[in-house]
């Protein structure tokens, strides 16, 4: 089966441009937040401002919410995460990503979680459907195989 997913992760991450090769290669339809469907390249801080990591916080708030850079970036990428129907969150990521992946389980969305040694424990990963630790067993889940979430998701109120 087909799905249409959204890779949520880190301009940092290394991996993400393998994983959202993989999902292609095996019949997806993916949501490359650094090459969105729209063709302008992905959203990145430094677009608005070189030395945006210096700004305080009246000045991120400022331009989040008034540069038509930000808007841009931010429209893309919600319009991505409403087409597809199902998230995988690539670790290491930062806190959109996470962001991007609780509004995917909000939603009653699919939401897996591809993790590696390393990573800190989360408790509210239990939230996802599944968590993966290769991106062997992502495209398993994806094609219909059970995961270990399976019975975790009968805990959830």
């Amino acid at each position: 089966m087909s799905r249409r997913i959204y890779v949520a992760s880190s301009w940092r991450n290394p991996k993400q441009p393998a994983v959202v090769a993989a999902l292609r290669a095996a019949g997806h339809e993916v949501y490359d937040f650094r090459n969105p469907f729209n063709g302008v390249p992905g959203f990145a801080w430094s677009e608005i401002d070189p030395n945006w990591e210096a700004w305080s916080a009246a000045e991120y708030r400022r331009l989040l919410t008034t540069h038509p850079i930000a808007a841009r970036g931010f429209v893309s990428d919600l319009r991505g995460m409403q087409w597809a129907d199902t998230c995988v969150l690539v670790l290491p990521c930062g806190r959109s990503a996470h962001l991007e992946a609780g509004w995917f389980c909000g939603q009653g969305k699919r939401c897996l979680i591809l993790t590696q040694d390393g990573e800190e424990p989360e408790l509210m990963a239990l939230l996802a459907t599944d968590i993966c630790i290769s991106l062997e067993e992502v495209l398993q889940r994806l094609a219909g195989g059970p995961g270990p979430l399976a019975m975790a998701a009968e805990l959830r109120p």
